[in-house]
C-alpha cells in the first residue's frame, strides 16, 4: 500500500495524541505512518511531509533531545505541535522557556494570511496543554498567530512559520476535537502545503487488517475476550472475516462489575450477529471480588482486574481444551497510550488489557489485536461498515474493568489538601459559588503526565456557563486539584472520608445508580447527544449523611483523548438527583465539570 499512496510521517515523541494526529491525516484520505524520533534517517525517506507530535518532555530543559534531528534537513514540509513546535523553533535559532503555561481552550489570533490557515477566521478556538513556550524566533521565522487564554493575557508565538525552510509550528493541539477547526489546519498542511493526493480510505484498512490477522495467526486459532462493547464486537467480526469459524472462540466473562443485566444483553447481541456458535459465557464474579479484596490504589485495582482476566482466560482455555489458542483483544489505541505503551509515553492509567502479563504475551506473539491502532470513532465507523447495528456501534463506551474503575475505594484516612484560601481567592469573582476540596483522589492527566489529585466540590444554583468558568478557574490555578464537581444539593459544611472497598453491596448500589442514569438519558432522548456518562461513587459522607457520594460524568468527545463536560437538561438533573438520593447509603449527588485534560473521563 505504501508504494501507491502519498504518505505523511508522524513522529511520536510520546505525547497522548500522536496516533490521533495520524487518524486526522487519514481522515483527509492520506496514509499516515508512525515513526519513532530516534529512528534512522532512512526511515523518513519517501514521505511527502512530516508532523512532529507533542511530548511530556520539557524542551526548555533539553529533555528528549537525542532524537534524529537530521529529519529537519530533509527537503519536505515539517509541522510541529506543542513539543514539536518548540523543537522546530529551537533548531532554527529560537528560544524556549519554562513558562506561559496554558490549559484547555484558548483563542488563536491569526496575524497573517497563510495557506495553512486557508478557510479560517482571524480568531480560532484551539486547545492548549503545555508548560513550555516559544519566547523568540530565529532568522526566516515569523509569528503567524498568538493565543489569548481565560485571563486575557497574550501568549506569543502560538503559531509560527518559515516559508523559506517550509517549517511550521503550533503551540496548541489541532489534532484534538476541542480545537474547532484543527481538522482543516491539518488537511491544509497535508493537501496544500505537502501536495498529497487523497487516495486512502477505511475500506483498504479492512483489507489490510484481515490479511494481517491471517499472517499473524497462521494455522493457529484465536480465543477472544468479548465484553460485548463495540471494540470487542468489531474485533470479533474482523476475526470471523479472517478465520474459519472453527478457529475462533469468544469468551464473555461476567466479572461482577457489569451494568445491570449486561451479560444477558451481550449473549443476545452475539446471537443477533451470528456469533453465538462460538460464544462461551462464564460467571467469575467471585474470583474478581477475591482479587480486589482490600485493594484501594487505582493502578493496583487495574492490575488485579487485568491479571484476573488472564487467569480466567487460562482456566477456561484448559476447560475447553483450547489452551494453545492465541489471545484476542479489542484493544484500541487510547488503551495503549494511556498505559505508557509507546517508548516515550507516560503511564496515565494501566488498562486491564495492558497489564504486565499481557505485555509479556504480546512480546511472545501470543496476542491478536486488530484494532490496536484505531480510535473509538474509527471503530464505530468500521462497525457500521461490517454490518454491526448502529445502535450497538454507537452505544456509550464501557470500560473493560466495568464499574471497578468507577467505584472508588479508600481506607478512610485520606485528608483534603490545604488549599481553601486559594479556592476562595479564585472564586472571589463568581457570585454565589463556593468550593471545598474533597478528601479523596482520582486519576487525571496534565501535560501528558499522570496526576493523582483531589476534586473540588462547587456549590451554587447558578448558570451552567458560570459553573464551568468557575471550574476552569480552579483547575488552572489551584494546586493538588485535577477535577471539579457541582453539588446538586446544598453547599456542604463538612465532607468526611469513609472506608469503602470493592464489595458486592457497594457494586450493587453503584449498578442501580448507573441504571437510573442510563435509562434517564434514554427516556429524555439525549443518550445519543453525548459521548459517555460514567457514574462514579466515592466513599464520602456529606454533613454526616449517608456514606457514598455519587458523581455523574456526562462528556462530549469523539476519540476519548480529550473531552469536555456536557450539560444535562434541568428536568433530568432534578429527576436523577431525587431518584439517586433515594437509594440507601447515598448522601449526595454531583456532576463532574472537568474537561480532559486535566481529568480523565473515568475517575480511575
Amino acid at each position: 500500500m505504501s508504494e501507491t499512496h502519498d504518505r505523511i510521517a508522524v513522529v511520536d515523541f510520546g505525547g497522548q495524541y500522536a496516533h490521533l494526529i495520524a487518524t486526522k491525516v487519514r481522515e483527509a484520505n492520506v496514509l499516515a505512518e508512525i515513526r519513532q524520533p530516534d529512528a534512522p534517517l532512512e526511515a523518513f525517506i519517501g514521505f511527502k511531509g512530516i508532523i512532529l507530535s507533542g511530548s511530556p518532555s520539557l524542551a526548555s530543559q533539553g529533555e528528549d533531545s537525542d532524537w534524529t534531528k537530521d529529519i529537519l534537513d530533509l527537503d519536505v514540509p515539517i509541522l510541529g505541535f506543542c513539543f514539536g513546535h518548540q523543537e522546530i523553533a529551537k533548531h532554527y535559532g529560537g528560544t524556549v522557556i519554562h513558562g506561559g503555561r496554558e490549559w484547555g481552550h484558548a483563542d488563536l489570533m491569526i496575524q497573517h494570511k497563510h495557506p495553512i490557515f486557508a478557510g479560517l477566521s482571524e480568531k480560532e478556538v484551539v486547545w492548549m496543554s503545555h508548560f513550555d513556550s516559544v519566547a523568540s524566533l530565529g532568522p526566516d521565522f515569523y509569528e503567524l498567530g498568538y493565543s489569548v487564554s481565560g485571563e486575557g493575557d497574550a501568549h506569543r508565538n502560538a503559531a509560527i512559520a518559515s516559508d523559506v525552510h517550509r517549517r511550521y509550528g503550533f503551540q496548541y493541539h489541532p489534532e484534538v476535537d476541542a480545537t474547532a477547526n484543527g481538522d482543516r489546519m491539518i488537511s491544509n498542511f497535508v493537501l496544500d502545503i505537502c501536495e498529497c493526493t487523497p487516495s486512502w480510505d477505511m475500506a483498504r484498512y479492512v483489507e489490510s487488517e484481515v490479511q494481517a490477522i491471517r499472517n499473524h495467526v497462521g494455522d493457529q486459532s484465536v480465543f477472544l475476550l468479548a465484553s460485548g462493547g463495540v471494540d470487542s464486537t468489531v474485533a470479533a467480526k474482523l476475526l470471523r472475516l479472517a478465520l474459519p469459524g472453527d478457529r475462533l472462540k469468544l469468551l464473555h466473562v461476567d466479572n461482577g462489575m457489569m451494568r445491570k443485566d449486561e451479560s444477558a444483553d451481550v449473549a443476545q447481541l452475539f446471537a443477533e450477529l451470528g456469533l453465538s456458535d462460538c460464544l462461551y459465557v462464564v460467571d467469575a464474579s467471585d474470583s474478581f471480588l477475591e482479587a480486589l479484596d482490600g485493594v484501594i490504589e487505582p493502578e493496583s485495582k487495574r492490575r488485579a482486574i487485568g491479571n484476573t482476566f488472564i487467569e480466567i482466560f487460562e482456566r477456561e482455555a484448559v476447560r475447553l481444551g483450547i489452551e494453545d489458542h492465541l489471545l484476542g483483544q479489542g484493544t484500541i489505541y487510547p488503551d495503549t497510550i494511556e498505559t505508557g505503551g509507546t517508548k516515550r509515553a507516560h503511564v496515565i492509567k494501566t488498562h486491564h488489557n495492558r497489564v504486565p502479563i499481557i505485555e509479556q504475551m504480546i512480546a511472545s506473539g501470543r496476542v491478536v489485536e486488530p484494532l490496536a491502532d484505531l480510535y473509538k470513532v474509527e471503530v464505530r465507523n468500521l462497525a457500521e461498515q461490517l454490518g454491526v447495528p448502529r445502535a450497538m456501534a454507537w452505544r456509550h463506551p464501557f470500560p473493560g474493568p466495568g464499574l471497578g474503575v468507577r467505584l472508588l475505594c479508600a481506607d478512610g484516612t485520606v485528608t483534603a489538601p490545604d488549599v481553601q484560601s486559594e479556592i476562595d481567592k479564585q472564586l472571589s469573582s463568581f457570585t454565589d459559588v463556593s468550593g471545598l476540596a474533597l478528601p479523596v483522589k482520582s486519576v487525571g492527566v496534565k501535560a501528558d503526565l499522570r496526576s493523582y489529585e483531589h476534586p473540588v466540590m462547587l456549590s451554587g444554583q447558578v448558570d451552567w456557563d458560570v459553573l464551568t468558568a468557575a471550574a476552569n478557574q480552579i483547575l488552572k490555578h489551584v494546586p493538588s486539584v485535577n477535577r471539579c464537581i457541582w453539588s446538586l444539593g446544598q453547599a456542604p459544611s463538612q465532607v468526611t472520608a469513609r472506608p469503602g472497598y470493592m464489595t458486592r453491596e457497594r457494586l450493587d448500589l453503584l449498578r442501580e445508580a448507573d441504571h437510573l442514569v442510563m435509562t434517564g438519558l434514554i427516556r429524555h432522548g439525549i443518550y445519543d447527544d453525548i459521548w459517555q456518562c460514567p457514574t462514579a461513587m466515592l466513599p464520602l459522607a456529606i454533613d454526616n449523611i449517608g456514606h457514598e457520594l455519587v458523581v455523574l460524568r456526562p462528556v462530549h468527545s469523539a476519540r476519548a483523548m480529550t473531552a469536555w463536560p456536557a450539560q444535562l437538561p434541568g428536568d433530568l438533573v432534578d429527576e436523577l438527583h431525587h431518584s439517586i438520593m433515594a437509594l440507601e447509603g447515598v448522601g449526595g449527588v454531583g456532576i463532574d465539570l472537568t474537561s480532559k485534560p486535566p481529568g480523565t473521563i473515568e475517575w480511575e
